[in-house]
């Protein structure tokens, strides 16, 4: 038998004494220096298992595993043949075993690596990572058979109590987040077909910086200091993309301009800026409904609470439905510096999608009146794409002009231009100044900034 084979065959060996509560007598050849208590029946054996500390149930992990070993460390497979388990084996054995039951199981290892930056669990046989913006198959998952299935919602019900959410049938879908900051959605079968369906989408520990984004070659250091003028001059910007084109990871960058004497407000559906340097900030994140439907706290509401802070600056980290109406009246009313974002193909497409959210909450408006809105609201709007290379870039930076004779008028002052470099496997480029002269320069003439943007 193959050395993975025989220590997937001892971890499932030592599950099955834990669940059954099987340990027999703790320490029964020597006394434990620990201190374990013996347990004497199955049912103190499960008792003694949710009552120990990490580190005693990791002692007693050891003990099993040195059980099912003779004296060379070599484990009997079922097959009748013998494989011989490393040091390194059985740190690995005890670790797997301590996470399904303290950790979340083969997720511990995934998430500790800072080059892996999303996990997607399409049913227990099925996992694929992106890492280096590449999405690839692990050759790892939990397995084929029907203690594998009861694997993965065990690693589900640690997620949501961590996070203190619920999901069962009757709420088959959650959002939620990792104490690690990692953003996660759940759907449980039967709603997904092959499977209980885990998307975590991981954010560094180090916070996001433009000079990070630079090195990237997502913008370039010009770039970066005029959208640092516009961030100190107050102009509403509204960043819209894709889906992974990085517009959470482009507004934490953004909002680490925003003057440090300032108050922010950030109003999240789970929490994922990292804004260092600000004293005064407030962060906010909506609530989920109870089991009983009640007690639902939506980004909606927290706009609307937020108005009542005394804000200098309200910053919005996505931008889905009904709010967009509350948010805009937010950047209308004299909290000017406001940022968010939202889902769209193109600068021009994110305005008609902010029509359709704000009509999804204000039906009775006339669509004039939303333009009109949409249009004395918002200042720049800055799009990013993931190219064809898995890059990500800003591709394009435009003013809104206002509303006039029905549209909302936009004025495209930097767009991506690909250069002679540039192949089928890989992007390069750069934004190009159109020619577009900057027509609102007021806010910046009241910053004391006289630079050409």
């Amino acid at each position: 038998m193959k050395k993975n084979d025989a220590i997937d065959e001892i971890v499932k060996k030592i599950c099955t004494k834990i669940d059954e509560g099987d340990i027999g007598v703790l320490g029964e050849e020597n006394e434990p220096s620990q201190g374990f208590e013996k347990a004497r029946s199955k049912a103190e054996g499960i008792q003694f298992m949710r009552e120990a500390d990490d580190d005693t149930y990791r002692s007693y992990i050891w003990e099993l595993l040195d059980r099912l070993l003779n004296e060379n460390s070599d484990y009997t497979c079922d097959d009748g043949s013998l494989v011989y388990i490393t040091p390194d084996d059985k740190a690995i054995i005890v670790e797997q075993v301590f996470g399904m039951y303290r950790g979340l199981g083969i997720l511990d290892a995934i998430l500790l690596n800072e080059e892996i930056t999303e996990i997607m669990i399409n049913g227990p046989k099925n996992i694929f990572i992106e890492k280096a913006g590449r999405v690839v198959r692990l050759d790892r998952d939990f397995g084929d058979d029907e203690e594998s299935e009861k694997q993965l919602r065990k690693v589900i019900h640690r997620i949501v109590d961590m996070c203190g959410r619920e999901v069962n049938e009757a709420s088959p879908i959650v959002d939620a987040r990792l104490s690690d900051g990692s953003r996660v959605n759940i759907v449980l079968s039967p709603i997904a077909m092959d499977g209980d369906t885990v998307t975590i989408r991981k954010f560094s520990k180090k916070p996001m910086s433009i000079d990070r984004l630079i090195a990237y070659g997502s913008i370039t250091q010009d770039i970066a200091d005029k959208l640092q003028m516009l961030v100190k001059a107050k102009y509403n910007i509204f960043i819209s993309g894709g889906t992974g084109s990085g517009k959470t990871t482009f507004l934490n960058a953004l909002s680490n301009y925003i003057p440090h004497d300032e108050r922010v407000i950030t109003i999240e559906d789970s929490a994922e800026l990292q804004i260092t340097g600000v004293d005064n900030l407030v962060r906010l994140e909506t609530k989920q409904a109870n089991a009983e439907g009640k007690g639902a706290i939506t980004i909606k509401d927290l706009i609307k609470s937020s108005l009542r802070m005394r804000p200098e600056r309200i910053v919005v980290g996505e931008v889905r439905g009904e709010e967009a109406l509350d948010m805009l009246q937010a950047m209308n009313t004299g909290h000017d510096g406001s940022l968010s974002t939202g889902h769209a193909n193109s600068a021009k497409d994110m305005l008609s999608r902010l029509e359709t959210m704000v009509l999804q909450g204000a039906s009775g408006l006339p669509l004039d009146a939303v333009r009109r809105q949409i249009g004395s609201a918002i200042d720049i709007i800055v799009h990013l794409s993931r190219m064809r290379d898995h890059s990500r870039k800003v591709v394009e930076i435009v003013e809104v002009l206002g509303y006039e004779k029905g549209e909302i008028l936009l004025n495209p002052i930097y767009v991506f231009e690909e250069d002679e470099k540039s192949t089928l496997e890989r992007v390069s480029g750069s934004l190009v100044r159109t020619k577009n002269k900057m027509d609102n320069i007021q806010k910046l003439q009241q910053a004391g900034i006289y630079v050409e943007i």
